[in-house]
This record gives C-alpha cells, structure tokens and sequence, in this order.
C-alpha cells in the first residue's frame, strides 16, 4: 500500500462506521423527543386550577370513572392536549417539509401566505357572513389549499424556483395580512374579539369535534409525507441532480406540497394559526439531528412539544392567560429577525 493513503476496505469501513453513528444519533434524538412529548402531554393532563395526580389522570384516560376528574380531564383537559400534540405535528412536518423541499429556512408556512390566507377567510366567514364553528373551518381549509395553488402557480416558470415561490408567497401574505386588519376594523365587538381569537392561535375551548378532522387528516397525510422522504432529501441537492438521481421532481414537489398544505389547513382550521412553530421546528430540529439524517419525523416532534410546552407558559407561568400562539410568536419573531440578518450579513439571498 501506497505511504500516506487509506486503503479501500479503510474507507468503507469509516463510512460505514459514520452511518451507524448518524443512524444512532436520529434514533436517540426521536426518543428522547418523543418522551419529552409524552411527559408535556402528562403535565398537561395533571396541572390546572385542580391538579390530579398520574394515577387520576390514567384511570380517566382508559376510559373509568373518577370523581371531578373524569369531567375536568376527560372534557376539558384532554380534547386540549391532543389537539396540542396533532396540531404540533402537523406545523412541524408541514413546516420542514417546504424547508427542505425549497432549501430555504423562510419557506414556511407562516412566512409564505398559507396560514395568512387560511385567516383572511376564516375571519371574513366570522365578520361578514356570520358564521362559526365548522363552517369557519372548512372555509379555513379551503382557502390554504387556494392560497397554495395560486403560490404554486405563480411561481412556476420551467419547474419552481425556492426564491420565487417564497417571494410571491411573502406578497401574498401581506396582501392577506392587509386584508385581516380591514375585516378587523369593520368588525363589531363581538366578531372582533372572536377573530381576533381565531387569529392568535389559542387551544381555548378545545373540542374532539375540532380535533378529529386534524387528527384525521394527520394520520392520513402524515404517512404521504414520509413515504417522501428520499425525494425530498434528493431535492436538497438541486432539481438536476435530483432527477439525475431517479427522482420524479415535479410530481415529488406537487405531492410534498399538497400533503403539506392539508396538514396546515386542517390544524389551522382547529386552533387558528399558531404563530411560527412550522417556522421553528426544522431549523431546532436540525440543530439536534444534525447532518444527513432526514428531519421529518424530528421536526414533527419538536412542533408537538413547541405548541404542548407554549401552551403550558401561556396558561400558568406570565401571570395571566395568554393563548399558545402568542408565546410562540415572542420566540418565533426574534428568530425571524436573526435568520434575515444573518443571510444579509453572509451575503446570501432568501
């Protein structure tokens, strides 16, 4: 063997080695963000104006009678937690699914008028036609899918740029935002404090009836996501090396991009649009897994335990009640900031 260079069987060997340390790492950062999770989702269940020990809180969850419990948790508590946990996983997946696809930390949904335009129409529905509940929902849900399609169209021109879509998506959203502060100025007293609810992002008044569509559009997209998962790893190293790669590019963005969108919808359509944690969750989700290992699942996650521990400051740690979305929206906003300032000051672009 040549003085000063590795034999072949060497590097194969350290690749290899490298793999299962990766491997290993992804493993143990999805469990301990998922006992995380689940530990946040106790406390939610037991801590309150009342608190209910664990055992209290199991016996009521597998379904048996106790006394004040199995109204406050059962009804009250629970409903709560879940949509916690399913709207958590939904922001984040959506969220790191258009980072990822888009190789962009900007490309959220938050950032590129999504959730904007899933709020301008669930507060026109709340303000000018006078309705509530589902019919606010589904006319949430509906317009995110609008708003997607009229991003996607418009920044389509010979396959989608990640810089363009993001650009038109900003400009829509402002629209939308723009549209949101006319509706809220024509808005009555009442309809005024209902929008603005909507809007912020709150899991007050959690109900199964709100969260079974999530939750079921969770389980049936969620898994479309993640059978996504080589192509959008693909789609990281540009769309020439992806189709290069075997990847069907386009029909691999349309799918990403529309599993993703009905996540978004649907959890909006629940709790309103809680504020930067589709924004949030891949950028710390990244951090924590670090190189080449897929960030589905981990962002996932990490949005789960975003909205279940914002929900738990909001509610018990500032002194008064705020809703999830506000909490999350003070820790999104700076990190907007210093991610715009730290791509100008590299010289990079959005």
């Amino acid at each position: 063997m040549t003085a000063g260079l590795i034999s072949p069987p060497a590097v194969v060997d350290a690749v290899a080695r490298g793999r299962v340390r990766r491997a290993s790492r992804w493993r143990l950062v999805v469990v301990v963000l998922a006992a995380l999770v689940v530990g946040a989702f106790a406390v939610t269940l037991m801590v309150g104006q009342t608190f209910y020990p664990p055992g209290d809180v199991l016996r009521v969850v597998l379904g048996q009678d106790v006394p004040g419990a199995t109204f406050t948790v059962g009804r009250l508590r629970l409903p709560r937690a879940v949509l916690a946990v399913v709207a958590g996983l939904s922001f984040g997946l959506a969220g790191v699914t258009f980072q990822t696809m888009l190789r962009n930390p900007l490309a959220s949904p938050d950032v590129i008028g999504i959730s904007a335009g899933a709020s301008a129409a669930a507060a026109f529905a709340i303000v000018f036609l006078g309705w509530s509940g589902t019919a606010v929902s589904v006319t949430a849900i509906v317009a995110a899918l609008v708003v997607a399609l009229l991003v996607y169209v418009l920044a389509f021109k010979d396959g989608v740029a990640g810089t363009r879509l993001i650009l038109i998506g900003i400009g829509i959203a402002a629209m939308a935002r723009s549209f949101i502060a006319y509706v809220l100025d024509q808005a009555g007293t009442w309809d005024f404090a209902e929008t603005l609810r909507w809007l912020t992002g709150s899991l007050n008044g959690s109900t199964w009836e709100a969260t079974v569509p999530a939750l079921i559009a969770l389980v049936v997209l969620g898994p479309v996501l993640l059978t996504q998962t080589r192509g959008l790893a693909a789609l990281q190293l540009g769309d020439d090396t992806a189709s290069a790669l075997g990847v069907r590019v386009e029909r691999t963005r349309l799918v990403a991009i529309v599993a993703a969108v009905g996540l978004i919808a649907f959890a909006t359509a629940a709790c309103g649009p809680i504020a930067f944690v589709s924004f949030l969750a891949g950028p710390i989700a990244a951090r924590i897994v670090g190189p080449n290992g897929s960030l589905l699942v981990p962002a996932a996650l990490v949005g789960a335990l975003l909205v279940l521990v914002a929900d738990l400051v909001g509610q018990f740690a500032l002194g008064t009640r705020f809703p999830v979305g506000v909490v999350t929206g003070v820790l999104g906003a700076p990190y907007l900031i210093y991610l715009i300032v730290r791509t100008n000051r590299a010289g990079g672009s959005l």
